[in-house]
């Protein structure tokens, strides 16, 4: 059943990659260009902060971030979490202009607000605390 839902999700191959609670993550990857422009056009519209998690599965300090990540995903529930792996997506990591990994985007309305590269945990809580809260003034 688990592959079947992976299937439907863009998924397939990166179950080791999953964190290893019985919760659902709240990072969504993206493995098709097409299905992440149409996230993030969506998003555009919306003034909840996004964090794009720039990685590959190759590489160590993204591996070692990542229940860190989760942990996050799960603590700020109105911060859309996703995860592009610069291998699959590297026009969507150009576009970002991801020069090293892991990069980590912030994004408010379509507009990068912020970003954090390397293993920064604390600055990237930082981060998504001082974003998430500020509202567009009207």
């Amino acid at each position: 059943m688990g592959s079947i839902v992976s299937s439907l999700l863009g998924g397939g191959g990166i179950a080791e990659a999953a964190p290893s609670s019985s919760d659902p993550s709240r990072v969504m990857p993206f493995h098709s260009s097409a299905r992440w422009q149409l996230h993030f056009n969506n998003s555009k519209d919306s003034s909840q902060l996004m964090v794009i998690d720039f990685a590959a599965s190759w590489c160590g300090p993204c591996k070692f971030i990542e229940p860190a990540v989760h942990a996050m995903a799960s603590k700020f529930t109105d911060v859309d979490f996703a995860k592009i792996d610069v291998d699959e997506l590297p026009d969507v990591a150009q576009e970002f202009r991801v020069q090293g990994m892991p990069t980590f985007v912030l994004v408010k309305k379509g507009k990068e607000v912020d970003r954090v590269v390397g293993v920064e945990k604390d600055e990237l809580e930082k981060k998504i605390e001082k974003h998430r809260a500020l509202q567009p003034s009207s």
